[in-house]
């Protein structure tokens, strides 16, 4: 944990003091029981400890969460804007910027999937239907000259 402080503009030219606290995702991942529930929801990180008994969906649905991302579930399940504009007062701080995942898809790059011989996957059904049309042909002509 480490707390930053960050000045900012407020769009009047004057600077604005905020503290930012920021978590590592291993301090988050402890946090993973019915006793203190931390959660991350993209790059920030929520104490929803207090929310466990009220949470609509159920108290199995936050344990479910505990300790991780919760980015993608939170926004497939489609919250609405109350229940965003609730979860603020369950905000603790930000994810430590080196655990935050790389801009562009949330890949890291270093263990990107990318094909350096992708080529092989299409050059082999062209192949394919080029023979199979030179057959066709080949066929459909020895049939008419005999």
């Amino acid at each position: 944990m480490a707390a930053v402080d960050a000045s900012g503009s407020n769009g009047k030219g004057q600077g604005v003091e905020t503290s930012v606290t920021y978590y590592r995702l291993e301090e988050v991942a402890k946090r993973n029981s019915s006793k203190e529930i931390w959660l991350v929801i993209h790059g920030r990180v929520y104490d929803v400890t207090r929310f466990l008994n009220e949470h609509p969906g159920g108290e199995e649905v936050l344990l479910e969460q505990a300790g991780a991302d919760a980015s993608e579930s939170f926004e497939d399940v489609g919250h609405s804007s109350d229940a965003r504009e609730m979860l603020k007062q369950y905000y603790i701080g930000d994810v430590h910027p080196n655990d935050l995942k790389p801009e562009g898809g949330g890949k890291d790059p270093s263990k990107n999937n990318t094909c350096k011989s992708c080529w092989i996957y299409w050059v082999f059904p062209v192949v394919g239907a080029i023979l199979l049309g030179f057959l066709c042909r080949y066929y459909t002509s020895e049939s008419t000259s005999s």
